[in-house]
């Protein structure tokens, strides 16, 4: 159950959704994943995490928090994965016309069909930057469209796809992959973060699965795969894209907490803390009626 607390225990005043720039929407749905179960324990573990986190940001030199964080009810539906993606949907778009910067923490990936459907409708010519172990570009997988595997299919066709990190995928995906667009973690070469900035437009939501990091790092993840990514790099290029476009939303998921294991959690709240230093610190909050 999500905790009803403030998000990272910050003041009252800064957590009304009248004045917060930021609503961060906890999903808590695990209902298409393959192997390893949890992912749905995931933001109670980030928001506990969270809670225990230094909120004045060294490298920024700004505490984030104070623009405002509201910490949305959760999206609890669960009885198929195609109502749990329309609920994030409509919950999102709800949020997004209210000109707040939305954010996300699931659950496993498939909440992101939502959500990006719902950034796609609001921004013109938007660009997806996601930041995973898997390419989750099947049409279907195990009889819906909105299987975890399937996270990435729409956003192919609707959206300008980036990925980053892939190092596992089936061989049917190839057929919906830009291979121009996608940086495999195994090739990634000196001046790749550049041309990855090149690649998207001017509006950039990003997604994030935990999974993108090496295991040596954050393990607590459903589908582990060796040779992920690493913090710094990983910052660097985050850092990139807000300082270069404007980043209009993003959302985390498929944290899977281990028990007695807290540095997987605690990097998942640090780098959704660090994306907010990131955006109020290059990007003034502009909402959809500025683009």
């Amino acid at each position: 159950m999500i905790s009803k607390k403030n998000y990272a225990g910050i003041p009252d005043k800064y957590t009304r959704l009248d004045t917060a720039e930021v609503v961060l929407i906890p999903v808590p749905y695990d209902g298409t994943s393959t192997w390893q179960k949890g992912a749905d324990k995931g933001p109670d573990a980030f928001l506990e995490a969270s809670e225990n986190m230094e909120l004045f940001d060294i490298e920024t030199r700004i505490e984030v928090y104070k623009k405002g964080i509201y910490l949305a009810p959760a999206v609890t539906e669960n009885t198929s994965p195609e109502k749990m993606v329309d609920t994030v949907y409509k919950t999102t778009k709800n949020y997004l016309k209210q000109g707040k910067f939305v954010t996300l923490f699931g659950g496993e990936h498939s909440i992101s069909i939502g959500s990006i459907k719902a950034f796609q409708e609001t921004f013109e010519d938007l660009s997806v930057v996601q930041l995973d172990a898997h390419a989750d570009l099947r049409p279907s997988y195990e009889g819906s469209t909105c299987n975890h595997a399937c996270a990435m299919h729409e956003a192919s066709k609707n959206t300008n796809l980036i990925q980053v990190g892939i190092r596992s995928m089936d061989v049917e995906e190839l057929q919906y992959m830009d291979e121009n667009q996608t940086y495999f973690a195994h090739e990634l070469y000196d001046d790749w973060t550049d041309d990855a900035i090149g690649q998207m437009t001017q509006n950039v939501f990003i997604t994030i699965d935990l999974d993108a990091f090496d295991p040596a790092i954050l393990p607590a993840t459903g589908t582990p795969e060796p040779g992920g990514l690493l913090w710094y790099e990983t910052l660097d290029f985050l850092k990139l894209i807000f300082k270069k476009k404007n980043v209009v939303g993003f959302d985390i998921v498929e944290l899977c907490p281990i028990e007695n294991e807290k540095s997987s959690n605690f990097l998942a709240a640090k780098l959704y803390y660090k994306m907010l230093s990131y955006k109020f610190k290059y990007q003034n909050h502009r909402n959809n009626d500025d683009n």
